[in-house]
């Protein structure tokens, strides 16, 4: 018998990257993890991020020794992606803007990379613009407030367009922003209220996020395993108590995840 799959992210932008394993991977037993202890980490520093999710993610793996850990977290991995390899002894994939695909759709050759603060900030998206946009304007945008927007959307809170137009205008109003078609959702939390994104825009865009691609390696590194049917309740983990997460109780019921548990205390809560 294999292992379970680890979704790991800081809140429930993850749930976007469950989505796709879920269907492509309908028997496996899956442990989502929301670090709502440490949330939001983009705002936090590079050293702070890679600490914590290094320490957590060893501690979860130690405690339910998984076939693989998804990091649904933009942030975390492109800050902490080679350390968490580095220290664990299960295969480790991670989320990474979505640019190349971008890139290959836009017809105008200018892309907006819409991520958290510290994730648009990275050398790691250089790289990506260079190697896969070189012959497009890359424009980027740093929100915390789209972050707590798609929290809230899961909760029940549904913020007005003008709060997600205000979000966009971040990268269109930057020079060349008037031609931008495509827009890189690079950040797990977004693709959940992408049609709060697109009902708000002035004009119609593009958005594009790699939750297919994350499931499909997902699934190829675990080709051979073999699970139980039907596979047991799904569980949604929070690091730290919180009285809000029954408001997330009928979003983490359609993804699955009927067994709600805080890391101090695994004992399911009702």
């Amino acid at each position: 018998m294999t292992g379970p799959i680890i979704v790991f992210d800081s809140g429930v932008g993850g749930l976007s990257v469950l989505g796709p394993i879920r269907r492509a991977l309908p028997d496996a037993p899956v442990i989502y993890v929301a670090d709502n202890g440490g949330f939001p980490y983009g705002t936090k520093t590079e050293m702070e991020v890679a600490t914590r999710v290094c320490a957590l993610l060893g501690r979860l793996t130690e405690r339910f020794a998984p076939a693989i850990v998804v990091i649904a977290c933009n942030t975390a991995s492109t800050i902490a992606l080679a350390h968490v390899r580095a220290v664990l002894e299960v295969p480790v994939v991670g989320t990474v803007p979505a640019i190349k695909p971008a890139a290959a759709v836009t017809r105008s050759k200018v892309i907006g990379v819409l991520g958290t603060v510290a994730t648009v900030r990275q050398p790691y998206v250089d790289r990506l613009s260079a190697e896969f946009a070189g012959d497009c304007l890359v424009l980027r945008y740093g929100s915390a407030e789209l972050v707590q927007l798609a929290e809230d959307e899961l909760r029940g809170r549904p913020a007005a367009d003008r709060a997600y137009r205000a979000v966009l205008d971040g990268l269109l109003t930057q020079e060349g922003g008037d031609r931008l078609d495509t827009v890189v959702l690079a950040c797990t939390h977004f693709p959940l209220v992408a049609d709060r994104l697109a009902a708000a825009a002035p004009r119609p865009l593009t958005f594009v996020e790699g939750g297919e691609g994350i499931a499909r390696r997902t699934a190829h590194l675990l080709a051979e395993a073999e699970w139980p049917a039907p596979p047991p309740p799904g569980i949604a983990l929070f690091t730290a108590p919180d009285e809000g997460v029954g408001l997330l109780r009928p979003a983490l019921g359609r993804y699955g995840l009927t067994d709600i548990r805080f890391l101090q205390d695994p004992t399911p809560c009702r």
